[in-house]
């Protein structure tokens, strides 16, 4: 491939990336979210002391501009994790749900009772934010974070989950509600990719977090956390102080085209093979016990909740137009008659590339069916390509609940030896709430500084 071609693709994806990347306002606009719902739980009698934790891309910061919120409902269980039953999880959203019908300002809303995770699905409307709560998702929580965490060893990794995603809906395999992927398991891919690229940027998961943080979650919450954010700073510190490490300088189109190259086959080899983002390899079927009987079109075991298959929701007929999604992109991106009309109608749904080289200011963007609010001007090329120094700098931003909450947060890069406690502020210190530390917001100033998402008492 040329070297202009090359630049070409590199140039329309750091364009992509510029559109798509959240603006501060975005951020603030989810938050908001946030402590509306806040108070719709406080006025549920069965919810009373419970509080709401966001979890999922807005945590993880793997977040479009248009991305959804998920939302956990956590309850008060003193200071131990609570196991609440399915039955009771259905019980409670059924009166979340009557309480955001009686309070208005909510539309779309859907009980989905029989979900692995019941899940009550309904939008925002004046932010047309969509949301998906769940009841005590601490597991959600805690892959959430634990992404975070991987996204800051290598900054391309954030860019390259943005990138796929907006791929992945360009050609309309990124709903798990028609059989294909979901974004968690997008995700995956990604990192199994980072993992197996030469030399390699991410270590297997197992390297970070030796157990199954699913059967960890157990016992008195504040010591759990804590084990496991020490365990994953640490091991993370030695992975990127590992001096005979060979460093991977590929650049962000030379990893998307590979991407593409390494799963053109993936219907075939899903056959027979599964994706195994904890030990880094693909992994015989037949030869893990873990994975038998296979009763899956593909298999991503989710490195955190093993042996569970992130991709289960892909059917057999979707896994042949997957694979042939990736075949032809990666056909087309490798083609010398290119420009960026063409790589953008590979790369991005028709509703992004409409924003894209526009030397005028945006008008907020309709995406499904949804609004969207952006900064009232077009930023200068690349000024989003955050490092993660810069991507702190801006969860510090987000104003956090208490001084002590932004010192917490104000140092998370894993550079230092400091990493351990600093990584252990991120999750749920033992008398301060354990998303706190991360975004814990105050109300907004329209709202008169009325603070409705009050941070949970000492547990």
């Amino acid at each position: 491939m040329s070297a202009y071609i090359t630049l070409e693709l590199e140039h329309t994806l750091k364009e992509i990336l510029q559109v798509v990347k959240p603006q501060q306002g975005d951020r603030s606009t989810r938050l908001q979210v946030i402590n509306e719902l806040q108070g719709v739980v406080e006025s549920v009698e069965s919810l009373r002391g419970a509080t709401v934790e966001p979890f999922g891309s807005f945590v993880s910061n793997l977040f479009t501009r248009w991305g959804d919120l998920d939302i956990s409902i956590d309850l008060p269980n003193g200071a131990y994790i609570s196991s609440a039953g399915k039955k009771r999880k259905q019980n409670l959203l059924v009166d979340f749900q009557k309480a955001l019908r009686k309070m208005g300002g909510w539309r779309r809303i859907k009980y989905i009772p029989n979900a692995r995770v019941p899940i009550l699905k309904f939008e925002s409307s004046r932010q047309s934010i969509s949301c998906d709560v769940s009841i005590d998702n601490l597991q959600g929580q805690m892959k959430s974070k634990l992404l975070f965490r991987i996204s800051e060893i290598d900054e391309r990794f954030h860019d390259m989950v943005l990138l796929v995603k907006e791929w992945a809906k360009a050609h309309d395999i990124n709903n798990p509600k028609s059989g294909t992927f979901n974004s968690y398991s997008l995700s995956l891919l990604v990192i199994f990719h980072f993992q197996t690229c030469e030399p390699a940027i991410l270590p297997p998961l197992r390297d970070i977090y030796t157990g199954n943080v699913a059967d960890d979650l157990q016992g008195v919450r504040a010591n759990v956390e804590r084990h496991i954010a020490e365990t994953c700073a640490a091991n993370i510190v030695r992975f990127r102080q590992t001096r005979s490490r060979k460093v991977n300088r590929s650049s962000l189109s030379e990893l998307f085209r590979s991407f593409l190259a390494k799963f053109s086959n993936i219907g075939l080899r899903a056959s027979e093979q599964g994706i195994c983002p904890y030990t880094g390899k693909w992994e015989f079927i037949r030869s893990n016990m873990r994975w038998l009987p296979k009763t899956y079109a593909i298999f991503i075991e989710d490195p955190f909740e093993q042996p569970e298959n992130s991709a289960r929701t892909v059917s057999m007929g979707n896994l042949t137009r997957i694979s042939e999604a990736f075949e032809r992109s990666h056909h087309r991106l490798s083609s010398a008659d290119q420009n960026q009309g063409s790589l953008l109608a590979t790369l991005v749904p028709p509703q992004v590339s409409q924003y894209i080289a526009r030397a005028t200011p945006l008008p907020s963007p309709t995406y499904n069916g949804r609004r969207y609010h952006p900064q009232p001007t077009r930023p200068q090329m690349y000024r989003n390509m955050h490092t993660p120094s810069q991507t702190q700098h801006q969860f510090q931003n987000m104003r956090l609940e208490t001084p002590q909450t932004q010192h917490q947060f104000q140092n998370t890069r894993l550079e230092t030896p400091q990493t351990q406690h600093q990584f252990q502020n991120m999750t749920r210190p033992v008398q301060a709430n354990h998303y706190s530390t991360m975004t814990r917001p105050v109300q907004a100033n329209h709202n008169q500084g009325q603070q409705r998402w009050r941070a949970r008492s000492d547990r």
